[in-house]
Formats: C-alpha cells, structure tokens, sequence
C-alpha cells in the first residue's frame, strides 16, 4: 500500500505563498486520484483540491479556487499544493490522501490511503 509524507507547512502572513508536498512510496501516484484536505480546530476536515491518475484534471473547494493550484510529478512520485494569497481563515492541518476511484471524491471517506498531515498557520 502506498505511504503519503506531507511537508511544506509554516507560519506565513496574510497574502504570502507556501507549497506543500505529498511525497508518497510504496506505490505509484500513476495508480492514484489524489486529493488534499484540511482540518481546522474544531471544525470537520473538508476537501481543498484533487487531481486525476493521468490527464491531470483537477477540481477545487470553490474557497481555495484561483489561489490553490494542485499539481504533480511522477518523476518525484509527488504531488504538490501550491497555495498563494493566503487568508487566516485558511489556517489548518493540511493532509494529503490517496484514492482508487477513477474520479476526484470530495468526501474523506472515500479515500483509502492517508498522510499524517502538515501544519499551515496565516497569521493576519
């Protein structure tokens, strides 16, 4: 089964730019639809973006749309998160995961492989 390792989280202000990481082994992205979400405190996780196994159809939350771009190289195995213009209210854990489906799901339940998560702080 396939192992997924977030990086690129931090503390950036309002307005800036960061770009978070899904490195994953144990398997090939090729085989995946991929996704991101995030989990504020007290809040339930919600879908930000995802892309398709080849043809690199994405999809996005309609929050993030025109400031989150979801990528991926399968030469690095990994599929990234390019976020910019940041506000604080997206401030939360982001994680990464991994899907069979042959579409982009926007619910966590069907995914079937997950990572541990990165922590991404905006600070007004």
């Amino acid at each position: 089964q396939v192992q997924l390792v977030e990086s690129g989280g931090g503390l950036v202000q309002a307005g800036g730019s960061l770009r978070l990481s899904c490195a994953a082994s144990g398997g090939s992205i090729t085989n995946y639809v991929m996704g991101w979400f995030r989990q504020a405190p007290g809040k339930e996780r919600e879908f930000v973006a995802g892309i398709t196994r080849s043809v690199p159809i994405t999809n996005y939350a309609d929050s993030v749309k025109g400031r989150f771009t979801v990528s991926r190289d399968y030469s690095k195995n990994t599929v990234y998160l390019q976020m910019n213009s940041l506000k604080p209210e997206d401030t939360a854990m982001y994680y990464c995961a991994a899907t069979l489906s042959f579409r982009i799901p926007t619910s966590q339940g069907n995914y079937d492989y997950w990572g541990r998560g990165t922590q991404v702080t905006v600070s007004s």
